[in-house]
């Protein structure tokens, strides 16, 4: 059996419960109480029962505040998936996409998102979904526009003579002239 992890020593007791009042996030000020009990000379099982946690989450504890003090025992988000396109290759869709389509070389007269996909696969050969290439255009700043749709054979003089109109709802009431008595 190892011998356990020493707290840094520009930390003491004190100081960690004094940042316990101070902390806005209810974990991080549970973690600090424990890590500060064992500075008081408390056995680190005891830190475990005073966090509510197994002595290896209190040995993970003692990692974290070594390596970042206070604030490495906050709980940060998960990094999630890397994206597929790199920063040159974003760039180079921006560009393209202001550029606009060429259509003889593309052969389209308008971007779609499966047009971009296959230029990205033909130019850097890389296999992106039309959802995750739409929610990464979307992070750009690029937004999808489009034309409300028109029959091509309406006629505009046409749609104002079927167009509805009401009676207006407010109507002035006649003047009445008060009787002289």
């Amino acid at each position: 059996m190892g011998s356990a992890i020493s707290l840094r020593t520009d930390f003491d007791g004190a100081r960690l419960r004094l940042l316990a009042r101070q902390a806005k996030d209810a974990n991080q000020a549970r973690r600090l109480l424990a890590l500060a009990s064992i500075y008081d000379g408390g056995s680190r099982s005891d830190a475990a029962r005073l966090g509510s946690v197994t002595l290896q989450i209190v040995r993970d504890w003692v990692v974290r505040f070594n390596a970042r003090g206070p604030d490495g025992l906050i709980n940060g988000k998960a990094p999630g998936k890397s994206s597929l396109l790199n920063d040159t290759q974003r760039a180079a869709l921006a560009q393209a996409i202001e550029r606009g389509p060429t259509p003889y070389l593309d052969g389209v007269v308008r971007w779609r998102l499966c047009d971009l996909g296959q230029w990205l696969w033909e130019e850097f050969r890389v296999s992106v979904s039309e959802q995750t290439l739409g929610r990464e255009l979307r992070s750009m700043g690029y937004r999808k526009l489009s034309a409300r749709p028109r029959h091509h054979a309406q006629e505009a003089d046409a749609a104002e003579t079927f167009k509805k109109t009401s009676p207006p709802q407010w109507q002035k009431s006649p003047r009445v002239l008060p009787e002289a008595g």
